[in-house]
């Protein structure tokens, strides 16, 4: 691997209450197709949130051998609480802080997910002193319970799924709304509608042109919130960018077809198609299997010495699974949303592997392995 960035802690914003409303300080609203790009999070962030962005770039050279373009890695492992989330969780909490939404040392913030937003919340929580209630499902990372508990927060877990579409996720919000109405200065972020989830990308996009030093020609994200994919897109929409935006879904998913099954490893896919989507954010979608994430995971580990969560390997298996069509010479930035630890006893155990998905061992220990042969690679499907 080499690196062209090394972690770079960049001042955050903070869309202030006396700040005037100029269009570097306050995201616009969800609905305005091009706003004015942001410069950086600001000048005014302490303790653990400025530590939020500035994540590295670094280029995988044996992810595919052989391959006649250049992949690069945006690893979001590094940032404070872990993953890509910390970025909307700071940059959702600071405005409604500083517009007076909820009210630190008495104001309670509530927020349903599967894991890593949980975290991010629960660390810009506590910086901003705030409680913090999170919703969560069976499927949520136990380690993740387990930090965002060690930060202070509050864990509800509901355990009934939806019985229209058979997912927790509706489930998890209509807690999340039973609580906001209960508890006094209760505020919900809603990451699936806030625009400043995808506001906060817009970073994320305008860092990795700076340290690449130009436009990638492939950008390949996961799509849960719609918050990375829409904050990168508007953006290389906004600058007219050459980047083609290919966006990796769950098998299981409902945010571009009906969806297939239940889905096994949490992070990326949703149950319904959230409001911050808007068609024509992608120029590709790839729908990704469990197992397929999860091979892509152990190939990260094994030939690039990368340990990451099982977006990452989406992400991973998708380059491969268009790899056929990428133009020789061409420039490649994977989103790596989240790190590997909290995967330990399931994606990187044999034994939990063994037991969802059979002996499969052979399609990351063996570096000729293709992972169609295994019947599980899926395909393209067109936005």
């Amino acid at each position: 691997m080499n690196s062209v960035s090394q972690p770079r802690y960049r001042p955050a914003l903070v869309a202030r209450a006396d700040q005037p409303e100029d269009e570097e300080a306050v995201p616009h609203d969800a609905t305005d197709p091009a706003p004015p790009a942001p410069t950086a999070y600001g000048a005014d962030r302490t303790g653990a949130p400025a530590a939020v962005g500035g994540t590295p770039l670094v280029e995988l050279t044996r992810l595919l051998p052989g391959a006649r373009f250049r992949v690069w890695a945006k690893l979001e492992s590094v940032s404070p609480g872990g993953s890509i989330k910390d970025r909307s969780a700071y940059t959702m909490l600071s405005h409604a802080v500083a517009t007076g939404a909820v009210v630190p040392g008495s104001g309670t913030v509530v927020e349903s997910s599967s894991g890593n937003l949980g975290v991010g919340m629960a660390q810009a929580c506590r910086a901003m002193d705030l409680r913090f209630v999170c919703v969560v499902d069976p499927r949520t990372n136990p380690q993740n319970i387990a930090i965002m508990r060690a930060l202070g927060a509050e864990v509800h877990t509901v355990t009934e799924r939806d019985p229209v579409t058979g997912e927790f996720q509706p489930v998890r919000i209509a807690r999340v709304r039973e609580l906001v109405a209960a508890l006094p200065g209760a505020y919900w972020p809603n990451q699936y509608a806030n625009p400043r989830n995808a506001w906060a990308h817009r970073i994320t996009m305008k860092e990795i042109v700076e340290d690449l030093g130009r436009a990638p020609d492939y950008l390949f994200c996961t799509i849960s919130s719609s918050g990375t994919l829409r904050g990168c897109a508007d953006l290389i929409r906004a600058r007219r960018l050459p980047t083609r935006v290919v966006t990796v879904d769950a098998e299981g998913s409902a945010i571009f077809r009906p969806p297939t099954g239940r889905r096994l490893i949490p992070g990326h896919g949703a149950a319904v198609r959230p409001p911050l989507y808007r068609g024509g954010l992608a120029d590709e979608v790839l729908h990704v299997s469990d197992l397929d994430s999860l091979v892509g995971c152990r190939r990260l580990a094994l030939r690039e010495g990368l340990l990451l969560g099982g977006s990452s390997g989406a992400v991973a298996t998708a380059l491969e699974q268009l790899s056929g069509r990428i133009p020789d010479g061409a420039t490649c930035v994977l989103m790596m949303p989240d790190r590997g630890e909290r995967y330990l006893n399931t994606i990187y155990d044999d034994a939990w592997v063994k037991a969802q998905f059979g002996e499969v061992t052979h399609l990351w220990k063996d570096d000729g392995a293709d992972v169609a042969e295994n019947g599980e690679t899926t395909g393209v499907t067109p936005c």
